[in-house]
């Protein structure tokens, strides 16, 4: 199974947090939202645009397909970076970490 291990932000905890994504689901970091114009002007913190693109943590097995019982293949695998829609997916916070858990298919693009 598709399990990530995901320290926890703060040194004085000392066990890892693991999540493990059902069927075609996928668990993102998202990557820091712009701080900064590029004209300069310093953004502050409720200003700045959702990220929407992350890197994938943690991928499930595959939906599994009802008629044969089997899983379907994922596209995605840990370390992709993807683009993903702005009002997609469900957010959370695990250690003080923000993640994003996705639908394979709320997944617009892999970056290459």
């Amino acid at each position: 199974m598709a399990t990530a291990t995901m320290p926890a932000k703060s040194a004085s905890k000392s066990a890892n947090l693991k999540v493990r994504p059902l069927d075609d689901r996928v668990v993102v970091q998202p990557f820091e939202a712009e701080e900064m114009t590029r004209g300069g002007i310093v953004l502050p913190s409720n200003a700045r645009e959702k990220p929407l693109t992350g890197k994938v943590v943690a991928a499930g097995p595959g939906k599994l397909i009802e008629k044969t019982g089997e899983r379907g293949k994922m596209s995605l695998k840990v370390g992709d970076v993807v683009f993903y829609g702005k009002y997609t997916g469900t957010e959370i916070e695990i250690g003080g970490e923000d993640y994003v858990i996705l639908r394979e298919s709320d997944v617009l693009a892999i970056q290459e």
